[in-house]
């Protein structure tokens, strides 16, 4: 059982720069529990704080990425578990290729970045990204049975999809919101830290 101390700095980890109540959501902890750890570490050298946002340290890193194995050695021998994931990495390329397809558009044979007035076109990625999700949904109910803490994604996977559809363009892949592809992202490198795996570049 992973210690309070290392599910905050493993949300720190995850949400770079993020504030109490963001960390308190992947760490599965209530914020004012949170806030308290978070103050500790930050007095222990092993986070650090400006304006209320929250990065690990060198030092911090050091220790964290120690502790993966011991508290994650349940989840790296479950057999259903890393099959999810498996089964993530192969819909992640399908993903990655959709958010290309977002962000830029074949106009007379070239890519070019897409500036979003072609409504049409959008909206078949919106659908594409709709049925992706369908595709993602049991195999996150799969990675959610292991570690229940995974669930915060799915809901924010879900929030995100659901304002994308509703015509909010910037929930697909807005970096300074929960959109659809930042959510994915965060969940990726949780994925990755768990399993002791490295993302490829």
């Amino acid at each position: 059982m992973a210690t309070e101390l290392h599910r905050v700095m493993h949300g720190v980890a995850i949400r770079k720069h993020g504030d109490a109540k963001a960390v308190a959501a992947l760490a599965g902890l209530p914020v004012a529990r949170v806030e308290t750890v978070l103050t500790g570490a930050v007095a222990g050298g092993r986070v650090a704080e400006v304006d209320g946002r929250y990065m690990l340290t060198p030092c911090g890193q050091m220790m964290l990425a120690g502790e993966y194995s011991r508290f994650n050695d349940a989840l790296r021998a479950n057999g259903d578990f890393v099959a999810a994931y498996q089964r993530f990495e192969v819909i992640n390329k399908d993903l990655k290729q959709l958010i290309t397809d977002w962000q830029t558009m074949d106009v007379g044979g070239k890519r070019v970045a897409n500036d979003h007035s072609n409504k049409e076109y959008d909206e078949r990625v919106i659908g594409k990204l709709g049925d992706l999700h369908e595709r993602f949904d049991p195999i996150l109910k799969k990675l959610c049975a292991g570690e229940p803490r995974l669930k915060v994604y799915s809901d924010k996977l879900g929030q995100a999809l659901e304002k994308a559809e509703d015509g909010d363009a910037a929930w697909v892949s807005d970096a300074k919101l929960d959109s659809y592809h930042t959510v994915w992202f965060e969940l990726h490198e949780d994925l990755l830290r768990i399993l002791g795996h490295v993302r490829e570049e």
